[in-house]
């Protein structure tokens, strides 16, 4: 039997559940999210992730605390971080933080922070 491929690298995706935004909206924030997250990541670690498939996690939270909190420990293990503020024109009211993107990082540094989170 053969193996699937082995992804060392991953970004990981976190949307708020308790906005209860539509499918729409919530894959629009995961974009953001993604490519803030990307932007804020070193080169060696875009290229690496890039180079294995840009492998990535979409995760759900209760609120927006929990956005704040797994930012912190991300950045202070050294993962970009990148929280989405929405604009506000459509689904949620401006200035509502709706996902949180880390990495692209090494999976075992994300699930360290992210592994008891739920898929959304």
């Amino acid at each position: 039997m053969e193996k699937g491929p082995v992804f060392e690298w991953k970004q990981c995706i976190i949307v708020r559940s308790d906005l209860k935004m539509s499918c729409g909206k919530m894959c629009a924030q995961s974009a953001h999210a993604a490519i803030l997250a990307f932007e804020r990541s070193d080169v060696a670690s875009r290229r690496r992730w890039y180079a294995e498939g840009q492998k990535k996690v979409v995760l759900k939270v209760a609120g927006e605390r929990t956005l704040f909190e797994l930012k912190t420990i991300a950045e202070a293990a050294g993962i970009a971080a990148a929280l989405v503020q929405d604009a506000g024109m459509t689904e949620v009211p401006p200035g509502t933080i709706t996902a949180l993107g880390l990495g692209p990082a090494k999976s075992e540094d994300l699930d360290k922070i992210t592994g008891d989170l739920s898929l959304l």
